[in-house]
């Protein structure tokens, strides 16, 4: 059969979270308030880790 292993698409996903975590890290540093809120509700819809995330990132003010 074809297609991917489930270790390699969990790896794939891994990779894309950080990559996408990264590019909104570098996004944060100039966003506005609205703005970090949008962001902070991508990160909480791109990974279960999102609370961590945010907590370390220090955004729970952006939360509200």
């Amino acid at each position: 059969m074809g297609g991917i292993s489930d270790r390699k698409q969990e790896i794939k996903r891994r990779r894309h979270r950080r990559q996408k975590l990264a590019h909104w890290k570098v996004k944060l540093k100039k966003a506005t308030a609205s703005e970090k809120s949008l962001i902070v509700q991508k990160i909480r819809a791109l990974t279960p880790g999102a609370e961590f995330v945010i907590e370390n990132w220090n955004l729970r003010e952006s939360d509200r």
